[in-house]
């Protein structure tokens, strides 16, 4: 089963992730898959908007930390940890196309979308999200840090709100995520696609010229910023994966415990 799945109608491409037993999370296959075909949607002059959503009943769960393979070492230098690294580059990686990307995107949150998903979900340019949709930057409940999250979380946000969010981790509703300007619309589940189609036909009917000079003004203004956060976001992020906390916090999450601090 395709780990993503791409369709087209007319101008309007839909990705949906396509990992429905896992709620949607974000295998490193997975992460490929949504780059590879990041880099087609805006190479592909006949795409003029871009939705992404989930399949089942989740919309994306963040990284996929059963796929992680954790050594008995922490060492940077570790092939484990190396694979850690690539799995939060591509994370990285992924942000950065979705928020530059030269077309418009909406995000279809069908249902929850935590960490890594939370971060997908908000990036997009509108995000529409049913009622029952629950996000939240939830790494550092595992021992984690939500390192590149953070960067587009306070840009979004501020940083009072940011701080708030990033260091208790709690989840908040698509109404609360409204409030603090992450969500765009909240559409019950029925009304959900066909408000998106709306939507994307709005802005199929705008010049796309226009649209392709607004978001790069937009990104221009940024760039700056999100080279040097990025930057240190995942710097940071290298330093926690070599922390006792990050190897409890996983391995307590994976055996269904609570994690035990300073052990």
């Amino acid at each position: 089963m395709d780990s993503l799945l791409v369709n087209d109608a007319g101008p309007i491409r839909t990705l949906t992730l396509n990992r429905p037993d896992a709620r949607n999370a974000l295998s490193p296959e997975l992460q490929r898959e949504l780059i590879r075909a990041l880099e087609q949607a805006a190479s592909t002059k006949s795409v003029r908007v871009l939705v992404i959503t989930g399949a089942g009943k989740a919309f994306c769960a963040g990284l996929d930390l059963g796929a992680l393979k954790l050594g008995e070492t922490l060492e940077a230098s570790s092939p484990e940890a190396k694979e850690l690294a690539d799995n939060t580059s591509r994370f990285a990686q992924i942000l950065r196309m979705l928020y530059e990307l030269p077309i418009p995107t909406i995000a279809a949150v069908n249902g929850h979308a935590i960490a890594g998903g939370t971060g997908i979900a908000t990036v997009c340019d509108f995000t529409l999200a049913v009622p029952e949709a629950k996000f939240g930057y939830t790494e550092v409940k595992i021992g984690f840090i939500p390192a590149v999250v953070s960067v587009y979380l306070a840009l979004q946000t501020g940083e009072k709100r940011a701080r708030e969010l990033l260091l208790t981790g709690r989840l908040f509703s698509a109404a609360h995520g409204y409030q603090l300007g992450l969500i765009s619309e909240i559409v019950e589940p029925d009304a959900l696609m066909a408000r998106v189609q709306e939507l994307a036909e709005t802005l199929v009917a705008n010049s796309p010229t226009a649209l392709r000079d607004t978001k790069a003004l937009l990104a221009e203004q940024n760039r700056d910023f999100l080279d040097n956060s990025v930057t240190l976001a995942l710097d940071a992020s290298v330093r926690t994966r070599q922390t006792p906390d990050f190897l409890e916090g996983i391995t307590a999450f994976l055996e269904k415990r609570k994690p035990e601090w300073g052990r």
